[in-house]
């Protein structure tokens, strides 16, 4: 076995760090890049239009298991014209795709609650579809810490 020198050991170490994180950068980018994939599917690539979603999020969720999530949409529930479906999609999770809500006119009202499940820090991206054809969306950043401790 050769003997290693500090500065040998200061070089792998090094290197060591930065393939975590060049690994965990890019589990990142293809996450969001899913998510973006998983938003254009869902809106069979129509714009959608900013606002009229309300998200309800901590802004700093101590536990990433157990988030609460409210999703509301200022929309017309009436038969000619209302929400039928809301897709939240998280930009940071293995599996982006977190759930998906299903309304009619009955429903009186295009709102929601759950618990969803955080992997990290991101952006929960919500887009509500009309029966019109028409895409609303919103985001709201998470800040997902570890015993509390963080910001």
């Amino acid at each position: 076995m050769r003997n290693m020198t500090r500065r040998a050991a200061l070089a792998v170490g090094a290197g060591a760090v930065t393939l975590t994180v060049v690994g965990w950068n890019q589990g990142a980018h293809a996450a969001a890049k899913e998510a973006a994939d998983d938003v254009a599917k869902f809106t069979g690539g129509k714009a959608a239009t900013q606002g009229k979603i309300t998200i309800e999020l901590p802004e700093i969720a101590e536990n990433g298991n157990t988030v609460p999530l409210t999703v509301s949409v200022d929309a017309p529930m009436t038969a000619e014209n209302y929400v039928s479906d809301v897709l939240v999609v998280s930009e940071g999770n293995p599996n982006p795709g977190v759930v998906t809500f299903h309304f009619t006119p009955l429903s009186g009202k295009a709102e929601a609650q759950t618990r969803i499940r955080l992997a990290a820090t991101q952006n929960i991206v919500v887009v509500a579809k009309t029966s019109k054809g028409e895409f609303y969306a919103a985001q709201k950043q998470v800040k997902v810490t570890i015993g509390g401790c963080g910001g």
